[in-house]
């Protein structure tokens, strides 16, 4: 464990639903995702918001603050931790006047339309940064103090994610320390987390717990499985069972902790993951065990199943990742850690049915957004005019000559965008109704070259979903051979009833 973003977890289809909780604004316990970008094709940052919202996922990790990546976020509600790279933690860490322009040019600039809610100040600096340990509180609190001054200090939290491997005999969890030559620096992060209300962030990897246990750990255990009673790990000072890695690791966090009389500080995982792939010495780096851990992590933290220390106390855990990152160095397994590769395929389903808020998009509960039998042709019309222009729903694909010209009626093209227009906004309920004349369905649309979003189309792979930009229409209405009497008068009704429709 311990190495700098280090990996990633695969997720096949709709998979990513993790969208975690059912979404309030004042959720107290979510998934969230990582997001790389080791990748030779890098997809563009509207492209990256439109798979986010397509999944459902509302918290993602930046390992930087893109301005682009930062911009492409504003406005659609979903939480963002961004970090201060560690190749910038001393300029930072020596000079409170960095600190403070860091904080103007990536938080104040694109706050509050983008909801920027956590710091990571560098990533696993006391394992591979330990020359720069001894400034790391002082960048801490330096960023901080610019987030006063901005008076964002409440809504911003500030930390900085550490590799578990700092933490020293692991198990029993009562009796787990951190490693003793790191105290000089963790007492005072403790403190300094304690006193702003922040959390520990801490990167949690069974995968290399198991490899590195030399078959101490069982492969179950490590997956997150169901385990009999008498399969369980006790801890034999406390009688407490564990049933996996993960809760005993982060146990372990909460009384190492307690041993440096910090004893409210909130734990928050900001990686963990599986490996779909890898090497020939990584045998279970595979799909398999992949899925079986993410869709078993998933199921954990949202079901708030809690630790046998705190029961009922979830931990929000950011899975990593988003993508397979193909241009990562080291083994094979380094690459496939990703939930989707970069055209947006899944690597595999996550098999969450049963998740309670979890919606799981699986191919065997896909939807779709088509016209309703019936419906009014002048409606449609109107519909069809609103989701091409003010809708912003780029219908490029229904002009003479593209792929779903044909048929070449209003309720084939009204189907169209109703369908582009429901998985851009997330795929919520109120963002397939169009005043009355659209619904949702299981049965693909698509036909022939005329591929929907999120079809999985003819090859098993996911149609790609692009966002509108920020600075365009998309296709202007008026590039569209609309043919409408009715469209001023219902186009204000739908103005009105989709404007409040939007889900993010």
């Amino acid at each position: 464990m311990g190495i700098l973003e280090k990996k990633s977890m695969a997720g096949r289809l709709l998979l990513f639903l993790l969208a975690v909780s059912a979404a309030t604004a004042d959720e107290d316990v979510f998934i969230g995702v990582n997001i790389g970008t080791d990748l030779s094709d890098m997809p563009h940052p509207t492209q990256v918001v439109a798979l986010l919202k397509a999944q459902q996922i509302r918290h993602v990790r930046l390992y930087d603050a893109d301005r682009a990546m930062l911009v492409a976020l504003a406005n659609t509600g979903i939480k963002v931790m961004i970090s201060v790279p560690n190749e910038q933690i001393l300029g930072i860490g020596q000079s409170n006047a960095t600190a403070a322009n860091w904080v103007s040019q990536n938080v104040v600039a694109h706050y509050p339309a983008t909801n920027i809610t956590a710091i990571a100040v560098g990533s696993e600096v006391l394992t591979t940064l330990p020359n720069a340990a001894k400034i790391l509180v002082n960048a801490l609190k330096y960023i901080q103090s610019a987030l006063v001054a901005s008076n964002l200090d409440r809504q911003i939290k500030v930390s900085t994610p550490l590799s578990s491997s700092i933490i020293l005999d692991s198990f029993p969890p009562s009796q787990a320390f951190f490693n003793r030559s790191l105290n000089p620096v963790l007492v005072p992060m403790l403190s300094f987390l304690q006193s702003t209300g922040s959390f520990l962030m801490l990167n949690i990897y069974p995968y290399y717990d198991y490899m590195q246990s030399n078959g101490v750990i069982p492969l179950d255990y490590a997956l997150l499985k169901s385990l009999p009673p008498n399969k369980e790990a006790i801890d034999s000072n406390t009688l407490l069972h564990y049933a996996n890695v993960f809760d005993a690791v982060v146990d372990a966090a909460y009384y190492a902790m307690a041993f440096l009389n910090f004893t409210n500080v909130p734990i928050i995982v900001t990686e963990s993951g599986w490996p779909s792939k890898g090497d020939s010495n990584e045998p279970d780096a595979t799909l398999e065990n992949a899925n079986t851990y993410n869709s078993n992590l998933i199921r954990h933290v949202l079901n708030k199943t809690g630790t046998p220390k705190h029961p009922g106390l979830a931990v929000s855990t950011f899975i990593y990742e988003l993508y397979n990152e193909d241009t990562k160095p080291g083994p094979v397994s380094e690459k496939n850690w990703g939930l989707f590769d970069a055209n947006g395929t899944p690597i595999y389903i996550l098999r969450l049915t049963g998740s309670g808020a979890v919606l799981a998009n699986d191919t065997t509960n896909q939807t779709f957004c088509t016209i309703k039998d019936g419906a009014d042709p002048k409606m449609l019309q109107a519909a069809l005019d609103w989701a091409c222009g003010p809708g912003k729903v780029d219908c490029s694909a229904l002009l003479q000559g593209q792929p779903c010209y044909e048929p070449d009626d209003v309720a084939a093209h009204a189907t169209y965008a109703f369908d582009t227009y429901y998985h851009q906004m997330g795929m919520t309920s109120a963002s397939c109704d169009f005043n009355g004349v659209a619904t949702i369905t299981t049965t693909d649309p698509s036909h022939g070259s005329c591929i929907f979003p999120g079809s999985l189309g003819k090859n098993g792979s996911i149609a790609n979903i692009t966002a509108p930009s920020l600075n365009s229409t998309s296709v202007d209405s008026s590039s569209y051979d609309f043919h409408s009497d009715a469209f001023k008068s219902i186009l204000l009704i739908l103005g009105v009833v989709l404007g409040s429709a939007v889900f993010l």
